[in-house]
């Protein structure tokens, strides 16, 4: 209405209903019509819209921590359970989207009941669906990263477009996957989505951008006409004349047929006919034993392939790219590269993330007044960073710092929090609005209460405060990561699974944190050969600090009086696995810690 007051909404009216007839034209004419004919009606049902969300944000009960406990991580994983798909992975039909956040939440889980059939369980659908995936057509087997979403049950036809936020949290997924099973697979596909954001996605000077589209121009076609996934699908005839004799291994592993390979009822349009999407169709070793090569054999030829078969859809018209930098989503890609730095001890990585930290803070940091822009495309947006920018650049800095061992990550994250609280949190109810009050246009300022396609900015924030809290031995920070929690503990009682985001932050909050110190400098051989026995192990629910001498260590010392005393033993770097800060005997060499980080 005039007042700003909502009347009616919707998620997506499409330009055409099934039957060709105007989708979205005919809705607004359908509206304008009745704002015409029944004026003061509406404008009262703006008015009763409005009231109803305004009482449904004071419904969060800031006491009821207490009430949530390892039962709400259970009604989760039952809930996500009865949804999962046991033969092709996934929860629930199609479409099926990757919500990398549900991952997160099932790692976490199995971590906390690894002895259980319902730990076992969690692990086993959250590494399955990931398997799937990356065979999957969703999974660019050429370039690298992670279509948007499957149209069908199988991951075999995706909507092509490419999301930043989907390749930052699916990297995670894979390297958090690495961890817990070892497998080499997992690793593969971690390090091919990184390469592909750095290679693709990446501006000269640092920062990431937002997504490419799902058409292209179609090679050849007149008028420059455009097609879902034309820079991605091959006729068997084109794979056949660029492989030549490799061309039926490939064929045959890649699942390519004559008339092309999409399932019936998943291209509606017919915009795929004749025309294959890469998927795994055969597994490697059933490859090897159909043409009768060994693994290896087959491995350089699939490799080989894939090169040749990039080089020349290299030269195909490329989708467009969104070159806009946003920075929630540039936060939880720093978080990918701090993560595959450490886990596959890979400096390239760290590399990638601490020249987008430092774009993050030349370009969309307000010095002056310690406040973020929501994006850059060639110069700062005027636009104010919202609750998740900050959220999850924090997160992304927290990451950066246990990656880098550099402190001034983890201050730029401090001040970022304090801008956060100060312009974002609910002090009555507990929890993040998503916007400021700034702006007076808002007639009410709203929680996200469900982590999807992104987590929401409260979930995000309950896991930073409760990390900063053991960095800097803050009980307030606690207490406000409890009491975020707390804001949200109806939704997480009517049901869980919709904030699975913020049951890590719970799963958290109810383990005692580990906090593993290596003294001594990370940059010898000793230090490093003790933080590569840290990273071969799935701890998300503690800290990791470098003591080294210098600036850095005197940061540390001032909060953390443990830390303090915690020295070098015969001159090596030296290993401190604690809990609350109460120390098991250090240790200095990587078997020893081995058998403390084991337990």
């Amino acid at each position: 209405t005039p007042e700003l007051k909502p009347f009616v909404g919707g998620t997506y009216f499409p330009p055409e209903d099934r039957y060709g007839q105007p989708g979205f034209v005919k809705v607004l004419e359908r509206i304008a019509a009745a704002w015409k004919q029944d004026h003061e009606k509406i404008a009262e049902q703006g008015t009763k819209i409005v009231a109803a969300l305004s009482e449904a944000e004071r419904s969060g009960d800031a006491g009821a921590v207490s009430r949530l406990g390892a039962e709400a991580l259970e009604a989760a994983y039952q809930q996500i359970a009865r949804s999962y798909d046991a033969h092709e992975g996934g929860f629930g039909a199609a479409p099926k989207f990757p919500r990398p956040v549900t991952f997160n939440f099932l790692f976490r889980f199995f971590a906390r009941n690894k002895d259980s059939e319902s730990g076992k369980h969690a692990l086993e659908m959250g590494l399955f669906t990931l398997r799937k995936m990356a065979a999957g057509g969703m999974h660019d087997h050429l370039g690298g990263g992670f279509h948007r979403y499957s149209v069908d049950t199988y991951w075999h036809v995706p909507h092509f477009e490419k999301m930043l936020y989907d390749q930052a949290q699916l990297a995670n997924a894979y390297l958090d996957a690495f961890q817990i099973s070892q497998d080499p697979a997992f690793e593969k596909i971690a390090r091919d989505t990184l390469d592909y954001v750095a290679r693709d996605m990446t501006s000269k000077e640092g920062g990431f951008f937002s997504a490419e589209d799902a058409d292209s121009e179609i090679p050849g076609a007149p008028g420059h006409k455009k097609s879902e996934g034309a820079f991605y699908v091959w006729s068997k005839k084109e794979i056949n004349s660029a492989l030549g004799a490799a061309a039926e291994l490939v064929n045959f592993h890649y699942g390519v047929e004559e008339n092309g390979n999409a399932p019936a009822g998943s291209d509606p349009h017919g915009e795929f006919t004749g025309k294959n999407i890469l998927i795994g169709r055969h597994t490697l070793a059933e490859t090897t034993k159909h043409f009768r090569k060994t693994e290896a054999e087959v491995q350089k030829a699939l490799h080989d392939a894939r090169a040749t078969l990039l080089a020349i859809r290299g030269k195909r018209p490329r989708p467009h790219l969104d070159d806009k930098i946003i920075t929630a989503w540039n936060g939880l890609m720093i978080s990918a590269y701090a993560r595959g730095a450490q886990v596959l001890d890979d400096r390239r990585y760290l590399e990638q993330a601490i020249r987008a930290a430092e774009f993050i803070q030349a370009q969309l940091y307000d010095e002056s007044r310690k406040t973020l822009a929501r994006s850059f495309r060639g110069s700062r947006s005027e636009v104010e960073a919202f609750a998740d920018d900050y959220a999850f650049v924090i997160q992304g800095l927290i990451d950066l710092y246990e990656a880098s061992f550099e402190t001034r990550w983890l201050k730029f994250a401090i001040e970022l929090q304090k801008t956060q609280d100060a312009l974002f949190v609910d002090e009555r109810n507990g929890g993040y609005f998503n916007v400021s009050g700034k702006d007076p246009s808002i007639l009410l300022r709203m929680k996200e209460d469900n982590d999807s396609a992104e987590p929401a900015a409260s979930s995000v924030a309950a896991l930073n405060l409760l990390r900063l809290a053991q960095f800097r031995d803050d009980h307030a920070a606690h207490e406000r990561a409890e009491k975020t929690i707390a804001a949200f503990a109806p939704q997480i009682s009517r049901f869980a699974s919709a904030m699975p985001q913020m049951l890590v932050a719970l799963d958290y909050s109810l383990t005692r944190p580990r906090q593993i110190i290596i003294a001594g400098d990370a940059n010898t051989e000793d230090a490093r050969t003790m933080l590569r026995e840290v990273h071969r192990h799935f701890l998300p629910n503690k800290i990791l600090i470098v003591a080294s001498d210098g600036a850095d260590r005197s940061y540390l010392d001032e909060k953390l009086e443990a830390v303090r005393a915690m020295t070098q033993v015969d001159g090596k770097a030296t290993a401190y696995v604690c809990e609350n800060f109460t120390c098991q005997a250090p240790v200095t060499d990587a078997g020893a810690l081995h058998k403390l980080l084991s337990k």
